[in-house]
This record gives structure tokens, sequence and C-alpha cells, in this order.
């Protein structure tokens, strides 16, 4: 298969020779500069992907997809509801529940919470199944599951007993005196965020519900479905088959910003490390320069057998390309490579500096997460080409511009 003419010449002149041995290295560390560039955006964005992905996990493992709600404060047919959801195509399952404002106190220590009745099988407690630091995998009535920090605050071990005392007053004779209940801690969990950790207290619904007088009425019912980007969509289908009385909270709505929030750093740090693509990219202009300077005589000659400014053009534009090629794949197989590594990588540096880059104490995600994004890298390779390509403009141009006659002339 033949060349053309214009590759072979950017080839050749790519090429170390021994009086050209300054503009080979500047070429070298333009291709390195570019690999790092891209490898660098490659990772990072891996990492921050990872992050989302391994926040989003954790919220909505204890939190609903969709959140259905009454307008007048309960919903006191439950068990309607449910049947009327449950031929809606996409939903996973379906959990009557009960949320509360409560506090919980012990002998040593009170903190305000966030009381939830659940049944035995709903998904928070498949969760936590496989968290729990103390006690049994088992809701039983009678007790209650504590997050860690929470039971660290109030000073209590599984085993032991808590109040939980709710704002709304209870009807006596002797006027109104507030909803107490005395229960066993039955397990403690560690969820992985710190909220759910600090606040959540576990119930099982029979007991929620007598605790608070609501016969067989509930607060809310969770909604998971199979794909939670359709949550949207759902929740407006769901809103118009119950009708006004009922209204609808997506996961996307409730996080709103912390979501948002992610996604700005994210874009921010591609346009930072941008940057530093754009740095190697346009050193890419002075390697060119010098070799026009260095390859006057060759143009000039190309240029007296025939060839024309557009073939002279070409010739630099794609030496351009060429180091921005090169640059870009050793940078995505360097990347990806270390993009699937963070985590075997950052454990090693670890041990060796007898550090620990997120301390459990202070971080829930204690590993760095990382998941490498195939429209990352593409766009990541686009925008490293389209750099190089730009950054070879002006020098092809000066090339073909150059007067063969008052080259050869000097020369």
């Amino acid at each position: 298969m033949r060349i053309p003419f214009e590759l072979f010449v950017a080839l050749r002149h790519l090429k170390s020779r021994k009086r050209e041995r300054f503009i080979s290295v500047a070429t070298l560390i333009c291709l390195v500069g570019v690999t790092l560039g891209v490898m660098a955006l490659i990772v990072v964005l891996s990492v921050m992907n990872g992050f989302q992905e391994t926040i989003k996990e954790r919220i909505l493992s204890l939190s609903a997809h969709i959140l259905v709600l009454s307008h007048r404060g309960t919903i006191a047919e439950p068990e309607e509801v449910l049947e009327k959801l449950r031929d809606i195509e996409g939903i996973r399952s379906l959990s009557p529940m009960v949320l509360a404002q409560v506090m919980v106190s012990s002998p040593f220590s009170s903190s305000g919470a966030v009381l939830k009745g659940v049944r035995p099988d709903a998904p928070e407690i498949l969760y936590l199944r496989e968290r729990i630091v103390g006690g049994r995998g088992g809701l039983e009535p009678g007790e209650v599951w504590l997050g860690i920090e929470l039971a660290r605050l109030l000073g209590v071990r599984v085993g032991d007993r808590v109040q939980v005392l709710s704002p709304v007053a209870l009807l006596h004779p002797f006027g109104r005196i507030p909803r107490i209940r005395e229960v066993r801690v039955g397990a403690i969990f560690r969820s992985g965020m710190y909220d759910y950790d600090a606040t959540l207290v576990l119930m099982p619904l029979d007991d929620v519900q007598g605790f608070l007088s609501l016969g067989h009425s509930v607060t809310h019912i969770a909604i998971r479905i199979e794909d939670i980007y359709r949550a949207h969509r759902l929740s407006t289908r769901i809103q118009q088959l119950l009708g006004g009385s009922f209204f609808c909270r997506d996961w996307m709505e409730m996080n709103r910003n912390l979501f948002y929030a992610l996604r700005m750093e994210r874009r921010v740090m591609f346009v930072l490390l941008s940057l530093v693509v754009a740095v190697a990219s346009f050193n890419i202009i002075a390697v060119l320069m010098m070799t026009v300077m260095e390859k006057r005589r060759e143009i000039a000659i190309l240029r007296s057998m025939g060839a024309a400014r557009s073939t002279i053009h070409r010739i630099f534009l794609l030496e351009g390309l060429l180091i921005g090629i090169g640059g870009t794949i050793l940078g995505m197989i360097g990347g990806i490579l270390l993009a699937l590594n963070v985590q075997r990588i950052s454990a090693a540096i670890e041990d060796l500096l007898g550090i620990k880059f997120l301390p459990p104490d202070v971080y829930y995600i204690t590993e760095v997460p990382s998941k490498v994004s195939v429209s990352d890298v593409l766009w990541i390779a686009v925008l490293a080409l389209g750099l190089s390509l730009l950054s070879a403009l002006y020098p092809a141009w000066k090339a073909s511009r150059l007067d063969p006659v008052e080259v050869l002339r000097y020369e």
C-alpha cells in the first residue's frame, strides 16, 4: 500500500536526525505533554464519576426513587393505592411506610431523629442487613435499629433500651401528654452516609402506626423503579393516575442541589484540566515553527518541483496531527489503565507512605472509586486532536507562504 506523499514527508520531518536533535526532543516533549494531559483528564473524570455513582448508590439505597404523599397528611387506604400502582410498567417494588420526627433518649443523652416505620421486607431492611455492625438481621416488634453515630451519641449498645418521644401530643382526660414508647435496640448499622447514621431510626411499621395512633394509615408510599432516570416521567404518570389529592416527589428533585454541585464540580475540573492539554498542544506551534525554519530549503525545493501550496500546508498540518494522535493514543491507554486500577494504586501508595487518603473516621467512602465513561474518553480524544490540529494551522500557513525564489537565492 502506497503512503500518501504528504504523510510520507511529514513522517520524515518527525524522524530524528543528528543536526536536528533539538527539534526531535522538543517534539517528544510535546508528545509527552499531550499524553499526560489526556491521562490526567481521563483519570480525574473517572474518579469523579466513581464518587458520583457511589454517592448516588448510597443515597438511593435508603431513599425511594419516588415518594407518594397525600395533601391530607396521611394515606388512609394504602392498599387501594398500592393496587392501582401495581399495574404500572417499570415499577420494581412498592413499600408503605411512616416517616416522623421524634426525640430519642437514653439514660446518658438524647437526640432528634427521623423515625421510619417499614415492613420487614422493605428494601431498606434488605440493604442494611448486610451493614449491621452489632445485633442480628431481623427487625422484630418492640425493637429499633439505630445508626452507628446516633448509638454513639446516645451511649447505647445492642440490647439496651431507649425511649422514643413524639412531639404529636396524645389526648388524655388530664390534658395533652407526650407520646413515649420504650423500645429495645435490636441492631446498630453503618449505612455509609453520615446523615443516615446520625439521625435514622428504623421500627416495624405496625409498631409505628400504633405509637402514633395512625390505625392502618401511612404517611408515604416508597416506590423503586427499574430505570432510575425515568423517575420524573413515572412520577408525572403516577400523579395523573392517583388524582389531585396526592402528589409525588422523585429522587432527582429531592437531591437536586447535591447532584447539581457534583455536576458543576465535574465540569470545572474538565475545563481546568483541559488547559493542560491546551498548553501541551500549543507547544506544537513552537515546534512546527522551528521545523519550518529548519526545512526552508526543502520546502523551496518542493515548491520549485511543482508542489502546490496546499500540499505544503497539508504536510505541516499532518505533522501537528501526528503528534496529537500519538499523544492521544498513549494518553488514552495510560489513562484507562490507571483509572481501572485506581483503587490498587492508591492502596499501594497508602501502604508505602503509611497514610490514608480517605480516613474512615472522616470520610464514609474509604476507597477511591473509579468509573470509566466511554463518552468521556471519546470527548477527551476529540478535544486533544482538535487542539493539536488547531495548533498546526499557523505554522502550516506560514510554510505554504514561503517564496521558493527568495529562499533559494540566499541558500
